[in-house]
């Protein structure tokens, strides 16, 4: 079965410790794992897709605008790609898709399901922030559109630890996703 690697906001401003929406500490306990599995996956050969969160600065007629401070605002350098994901980027820049997005989920107004379907992918596998908001609406609409769906918990994250769990329960629970751990599918509780 042919597989994608989405990797979800991986970006400064959602990371970093003075992100303008980080996940902070969690967020970069993951830097590692992340970075580990675009290297896995260019190295396979399989696709590796850059789904990077968009805003054109003070917008109005964005959603987000009332509900999160500024953050990814077009040319700055908190879209940048946090730690050593930019580095592995930066490495296999020719072989990795860059997507902007503009809503959480990495397919709403995207040529991503265009993409994957033209490369006859029938799996994703997703990882990054926020596993509660961008990661879970991505995981929703993959759904919806027939993909089979594989969330690596240990590269996603959350500011909200509350959130963070019950994400993963519903993707495992909701979703029927395949949750794996260090490359090991974590068993049902």
């Amino acid at each position: 079965m042919k597989k994608a690697l989405i990797v979800i906001d991986y970006t400064c401003d959602f990371v970093a410790d003075d992100g303008k929406l980080t996940c902070g500490k969690p967020g970069q306990a993951i830097e590692n794992r992340i970075a580990e599995l675009t290297r896995e996956f260019v190295e396979n050969g399989e696709e590796v897709v850059m789904a990077v969160d968009v805003h054109e600065e003070n917008d109005p007629y964005h959603p987000e605008t009332a509900l999160f401070p500024p953050h990814n605002i077009r040319e700055t350098s908190g879209r940048n790609l946090y730690g050593k994901l930019d580095e592995v980027y930066r490495r296999y820049r020719e072989q990795i898709y860059w997507m902007d997005k503009t809503r959480y989920s990495a397919f709403a107004g995207t040529d991503l399901e265009i993409r994957l379907r033209a490369k006859g992918i029938e799996e994703v596998h997703l990882v990054g922030v926020c596993t509660d908001i961008c990661v879970l609406h991505t995981a929703v609409d993959a759904y919806n559109k027939g993909f089979r769906i594989v969330i690596h918990q240990d590269a996603v994250q959350s500011f909200d630890p509350q959130g963070h769990e019950w994400a993963l329960r519903h993707f495992k629970g909701t979703l029927g996703a395949t949750l794996m751990e260090k490359g090991t599918e974590v068993a049902a509780e």
